[in-house]
């Protein structure tokens, strides 16, 4: 069985976007309704832009499943783009013919801004570097793949991921932490989860988010964008997922990479994160109390967000991913022209959000998902369900067993509690 891996395919006003999911276990039950309700969520939140009303994303599954049940081969899905017969012309794959020139030309020089070459590069975004990696002139090649559109394609396939983790008893949420420097109160999130996900901003602290939506607000009469954080959650996470021994092992750097890839995220912390850098080490590490109810290892705090060693540790994985301002804005920055590089008052401008951090979490739960789902696999094996639940029963079964990780090496006699400790290395 390869690891659970995907790849994503178009570009923001072409005709649709495709995923690839690959890996995912014969008999996992999967529709594209299932698929379709990350695929709305994605598109709510305060401050979303017009583009919001005009999409209605849904996946459509076209090869990798049949009757309902996954088939252990690929899995294709597409995501038509709504708003592509408006860019038909402009982003026709194929040459343009003479007439087709002549009307694009015409279309310029009508002042048609779909049609014109980009060429006032926008501060924050991809469009200079990616300009000149690529040897483009004009910045449209670039900001069509690197337009947060693609992250529609992920969420898909973080859905996918969700259907084989629900199955094995994982969940995974999030919740927006922060808009514009104004932050949850954990004292005063009073809102459940399911009420958290039906607020405006997705968020658990009414108060908090009161102000955050003044804060979009004041930023929108502005012509601006605010940033945020956003915070995921996966509970029913075995002990075991990830390693020490090498780094391209480690759960929490996997985690981080993941989530650092969404495009707008500049910040990744697991559990405390820079936080810890700020207290003392009796303040910090989550002490150990023992077994619990049916066995299970029970810390008494979770600053270390269910990661320790780079293992998985039977508590919540949380992360959190920074997220920065949108690069869009209505009244935008000085920039630079790409191809006479002299200055210009005003950089490009297409439709924008002025805040996206609810839909960023959504983004980040696809990315967490994916990467535990990778895990998972790696750890149990198996090219069918019933192979991999019962492999997922043996894990959770070893951690629980009394006695489980307890014995001896012939230098110190480990298991015995007045034994010497070791040298005592820093996860």
């Amino acid at each position: 069985m390869a690891p659970f891996r995907f790849l994503t395919a178009g570009e923001s006003h072409g005709g649709e976007l495709g995923v690839i999911v690959e890996g995912v276990p014969a008999g996992l039950g999967l529709t594209e309704e299932g698929l379709s309700r990350d695929l709305a969520r994605r598109q709510l939140g305060y401050g979303r832009g017009a583009r919001q009303a005009i999409e209605s994303d849904r996946a459509q599954i076209v090869a990798g499943v049949r009757h309902g049940l996954t088939l252990g081969s690929p899995i294709q899905l597409r995501i038509v783009n709504r708003d592509a017969p408006n860019w038909a012309r402009v982003m026709q794959v194929e040459p343009l013919d003479p007439a087709g020139a002549v009307e694009m030309a015409a279309r310029i020089e009508a002042g048609d801004r779909r049609a014109a070459p980009v060429t006032r590069v926008r501060p924050g975004h991809a469009d200079l570097a990616g300009a000149i990696k690529y040897g483009f002139d004009d910045v449209r090649n670039v900001l069509e793949r690197a337009s947060a559109r693609e992250t529609a394609a992920r969420v898909a396939a973080g859905a996918v991921a969700r259907a084989f983790l629900a199955d094995l008893g994982i969940e995974c949420w999030s919740f927006t932490a922060e808009v514009g420097g104004i932050a949850v109160d954990p004292a005063n999130a009073t809102r459940s989860p399911e009420e958290t996900e039906a607020s405006a901003l997705r968020c658990p602290d009414p108060d908090a988010e009161a102000r955050m939506v003044a804060r979009i607000d004041e930023a929108r009469s502005n012509g601006d964008t605010v940033g945020g954080v956003f915070e995921v959650v996966a509970t029913g996470v075995p002990i075991g997922l990830g390693s020490y021994v090498q780094w391209d092992r480690r759960l929490d750097a996997a985690l981080a990479a993941a989530v650092m890839s969404i495009n707008i995220v500049k910040g990744v912390e697991i559990g405390l994160g820079f936080e810890q850098t700020r207290r003392l080490g009796s303040q910090v590490h989550d002490v150990i109390e023992g077994r619990g109810e049916a066995g299970r290892w029970i810390h008494r705090s979770n600053n270390a967000g269910g990661l320790t060693g780079g293992i998985s540790n039977g508590e919540p994985i949380v992360v959190r991913g920074a997220v920065k301002p949108i690069s869009t804005l209505a009244r935008p920055l000085p920039s630079a022209d790409l191809l006479t590089g002299r200055p210009v008052e005003t950089a490009h401008y297409e439709r924008s959000d002025i805040s996206v951090v609810p839909a960023a979490g959504v983004v980040g739960e696809a990315m967490v998902m994916v990467t535990l789902a990778r895990f998972v696999l790696e750890t149990t094996g198996g090219d069918s369900m019933p192979v991999v639940r019962d492999a997922m029963d043996r894990l959770r079964a070893r951690a629980t067993a009394a006695g489980a990780g307890v014995g001896r090496t012939p230098a110190t006699g480990a298991g015995d509690p007045d034994a010497p400790a070791g040298s005592g290395g820093d996860d």
